[in-house]
């Protein structure tokens, strides 16, 4: 392990483990943030990182917005962000409703800007890696620093009260404060009991492969000049009845393309993910934008949580504080999806309450100051929008889905669909009704679908792009393997209760024998039973199957598994 520029830091205490005022875990957007305003407190920090480099275990979508009503932007924190960091501004974002080879698509940018400053595309890689260097920077003027190859495993606690984190590779280190920022799947926040992964439903999962394109050919495929950017969303009937949807973000010269799904139909369908992005790969849609020079330069995938049900309405405990993913600060709510900028106004308003504690030598109060900070400011309304809990309790049971969906299908449905036309790009563009999209698929599936059979129009192109197979491209990934040191264990392998892994996971398929979950009828005692095993070699660490499998699950150690370049 080293520090971000390779120096090593210095202990910064003098008892039986080291000390400093904050201990900062993950290097994402929310830790750097957090770090960034607590060292500019004057805060000892330290930042710890179990990647090779920042980056190097994220994967985003993914688009940062800088929202007006924000306390705290990126660009805010660092300036430089958006011209060195970032990839190309979202000018343009359109929705595209799919019923087989119709669409009809919607303009919603008017969406899009509401309560927008800007929002840039990017890729995780290098823009945790830029944050990384700045934190570094100014944590070292605090008398702590960056580490990456450390894997945080978990809390040190003293008489059952949290002082500080254990890790794999260094002595456990005592803090004052502790951020989790160590994302969607923190061992943090489940060792403190304050999230779990119980119910699929709580979750979704995000499939990504970026695209490389030739020079000069984002702006010619997409008539766009060099300054500007097009965001696209995907639904509809291509994705075999899974809710969910697909997107495509305009990188500086490559394309995120992916696909995310809530789990729990991802699990009932049987979808294979990989398939579900292909299907959106090989749209004749897609044919405007990609051509059989195909090249995919990395595939990856993660969990996202879905923050109307999850996020923690007071993540904190003790000395430890959640910001991001890792307290399930994810926004999706049909068209609008934001996870990065609530993950950079936590981190901040997290170190802000604790600089502000501190100044009052009420440094245990700092908690409490950041669970009101969050609610003051407007953030946990946008993660749990009260407007959408009002319509959960009527719209997410089968019977009124049902009623809903028939009724859409109906000829006087499709008449109301052909009678308001383009109007209906009007109510797609509404805040207040994104705000209120029930998790069913009624707007996922059925609503799209109708939309395009009454109103779209056929593509007629060929899509001539023929992405590489599971196989492939789990080989173009790069792997540390940790050699005897699974990170997942399989509790129990009956088909009952790990069998759903074989397909929800990204990296695994039915009678494919290379990926992580394989299934096979064995003969014991004269009776046949499925069983499921495990190999962890080709792991991309999403955590999927942590919720739809019988599992042990942890991270590898620092540096180990899978390293994302694109991200």
């Amino acid at each position: 392990m080293s520090a971000a520029d390779g120096s090593e830091l210095t202990s910064a205490g003098d008892g039986d483990h080291e000390h400093y005022e904050a201990v900062v875990v993950g290097a994402g957007p929310g830790g750097a943030a957090a770090a960034a305003v607590l060292a500019r407190n004057n805060v000892e920090t330290l930042v710890l990182e179990r990647g090779v480099d920042a980056g190097a275990k994220n994967v985003s979508g993914g688009l940062i917005y800088a929202e007006e009503s924000a306390p705290y932007t990126i660009d805010d924190l660092f300036p430089d962000f958006r011209e060195a960091a970032a990839e190309r501004p979202v000018t343009d974002y359109y929705l595209h409703n799919v019923a087989g080879d119709q669409v009809k698509t919607f303009d919603i940018t008017e969406l899009h800007e509401h309560d927008t400053e800007w929002s840039d595309a990017v890729l995780r890689r290098k823009m945790d890696s830029w944050l990384a260097d700045r934190v570094h920077e100014l944590t070292r003027e605090t008398g702590g620093g960056l580490l990456t190859d450390v894997r945080v495993n978990g809390l040190l606690r003293e008489n059952g009260d949290i002082v500080g984190v254990t890790c794999d590779e260094l002595e456990p280190i005592e803090a004052d404060f502790v951020v989790a920022a160590d994302g969607v799947n923190s061992e943090l926040a489940r060792d403190a009991g304050l999230m779990d992964w119980d119910e699929p439903e709580e979750w979704f999962q995000g499939v990504k492969a970026v695209v490389d394109l030739p020079d000069g050919a984002v702006e010619e495929r997409f008539d766009i000049a060099e300054g500007e950017g097009e965001a696209h969303l995907f639904s509809g009937d291509l994705f075999e009845d899974v809710r969910g949807g697909g997107f495509l973000y305009t990188n500086e010269d490559t394309l995120s393309i992916g696909t995310v799904f809530h789990l729990d139909s991802l699990v009932a369908e049987a979808a294979e993910p990989h398939e579900l992005l292909d299907a959106l790969l090989t749209h004749p849609l897609m044919a405007r934008w990609l051509d059989d020079g195909y090249e995919e330069l990395e595939y990856g995938a993660k969990l996202v949580p879905d923050s109307k049900k999850v996020a923690h309405p007071s993540p904190h405990q003790g000395r430890l504080v959640l910001v991001g993913d890792a307290g399930g600060q994810m926004q999706a709510q049909g068209p609008i999806i934001k996870g990065m900028n609530h993950a950079v106004t936590a981190g901040a308003l997290a170190a802000e309450a604790f600089a502000e504690a501190q100044s009052r030598n009420d440094p245990d109060a700092a908690g409490d100051l950041y669970e009101r900070k969050l609610r003051d400011e407007g953030v946990m309304e946008k993660l749990r929008p009260s407007r959408y809990r009002a319509v959960r309790a009527v719209a997410e049971n089968d019977p009124v889905t049902n009623v809903t969906d028939a009724l859409l299908d109906s000829a006087i449905g499709r008449f109301g669909v052909r009678a308001l036309g383009d109007r209906l790009e009007g109510l797609y563009e509404s805040p207040f009704l994104a705000m209120m999209v029930p998790d069913t698929r009624t707007p996922y599936v059925t609503l799209p679908t109708v939309i395009a059979e009454e109103l779209g129009e056929p593509i007629e192109t060929e899509n001539d792009v023929h992405p590489p197979d599971l196989a492939d491209r789990i080989g173009d990934l790069t792997y540390d393997i940790d050699i005897g040191n699974p990170h997942i264990e399989l509790v129990d392998d009956s088909a009952a209760a790990s069998g759903d892994a074989v397909t929800a996971c990204p990296v695994s398929a039915r009678d494919f024998g290379g990926g992580c979950y394989r299934s096979e009828t064995v003969r014991t005692n004269g009776e046949e039973r499925t069983v499921v095993s495990l190999d962890t070699q080709p792991c991309v660490e999403c955590g999927t199957c942590a919720i739809v499998a019988d599992t042990d699950w942890e991270h590898p150690r620092g540096g180990k598994g899978v390293e994302y370049r694109q991200g």
